[in-house]
């Protein structure tokens, strides 16, 4: 079984004596890492303490990256440290939202009756000139 980690306790290793990140709520020492890291120690070491994730998956590493890591693994977050993050974001959460899928003819039938109408009004006006 991994070892557990509060928040607490990581927010501690923040500097390049001992650096611990946050990554999808697994607890990594990347104290030994800081001078191989190919973007340099100082963006591990802005990291340090806290949680990584966001900007760990921004970067795009790689899967030889992400097979690094395993062995820099320490332990897991503590369940009541970890952020729940929302799957997809709600109908009512997101105002003026709709329940009609991206894509679906729904989706031109507005934009169809615009031009429909743009071109009747040319051709009305344009007949009484």
């Amino acid at each position: 079984m991994a070892k557990v980690f509060k928040l607490e306790e990581i927010k501690e290793h923040n500097n390049g004596k001992s650096s611990w990140l946050i990554i999808h709520d697994k607890v990594y020492d990347v104290t030994k890492f800081l001078d191989e890291h190919p973007g340099g120690e100082e963006v591990l070491l802005e990291q340090s303490g806290k949680d990584a994730t966001e900007s760990f998956e921004d970067v795009g590493h790689s899967t030889d990256a992400r097979e690094l890591m395993k062995d820099y693994y320490i332990g897991d977050l503590h369940e009541d440290d970890r952020v729940v993050k929302p799957s997809k974001p709600s109908s009512s959460s997101t105002s003026g939202s709709s329940n009609v899928p991206t894509g679906s003819w729904t989706s031109y039938l507005l934009p169809l009756a615009m031009a429909i109408a743009a071109a009747l009004v040319y051709k009305i006006f344009s007949e009484k000139q």
